[in-house]
């Protein structure tokens, strides 16, 4: 039985019709149809623009973001696609908090979709800093459809992990 480490939270009808995809070597055109096309955002200016742009549609209160950047020293042995971090520095005598979003450098390459989920997920953390109702409501406003395209997510980077093997 294939190990499916990043859907071990769903119920087992949606891992074991995953399962059946596999075994039927489904999986790549399941992806490739519902996710035809790659982003254009290539470039860490680019990822600010694109973040900064979904910040002030849904975000306007939010604090200010200071840096967006793809980071390939995130990886999934990490369990981080995505981070947002508050770096405290000292500027003169006051303490600022600078906001930083990091992703993984793997979704250089992934579906426009995913790439905004990933992002939605670390601007709604401003907002919310846990994984609670209110986190996943906010996601949900901000992209419609949320659940369901974290959950393709998930099957696409098992879908990756797989292709590693062969």
């Amino acid at each position: 039985m294939t190990a499916l480490k990043y859907l071990q939270a769903y119920p087992a009808t949606l891992q074991a019709q995953v399962r059946q995809m596999i075994e039927q070597d489904q999986l790549g055109n399941y992806l490739s149809q519902r996710y035809p096309d790659k982003h254009a955002v290539q470039s860490d200016k680019a990822l600010y623009s694109f973040a900064l742009e979904l910040k002030q549609e849904y975000l306007r209160n939010a604090p200010a973001i200071d840096k967006v950047l793809f980071d390939n020293r995130l990886d999934l042995t990490h369990r981080a696609l995505g981070l947002h971090t508050a770096i405290s520095r000292v500027q003169g005598g006051k303490l600022k908090a600078k906001k930083e979003i990091r992703i993984a450098s793997l979704f250089k390459d992934a579906a426009p979709q995913f790439l905004r989920m990933i992002v939605v997920h670390e601007l709604a953390h401003f907002k919310e800093s846990d994984h609670n109702k209110a986190f996943y409501k906010l996601c949900e406003h901000m992209l419609p459809g949320y659940h369901q395209l974290e959950f393709d997510l998930r099957v696409y980077l098992t879908w990756r992990d797989l292709q590693g093997k062969q």
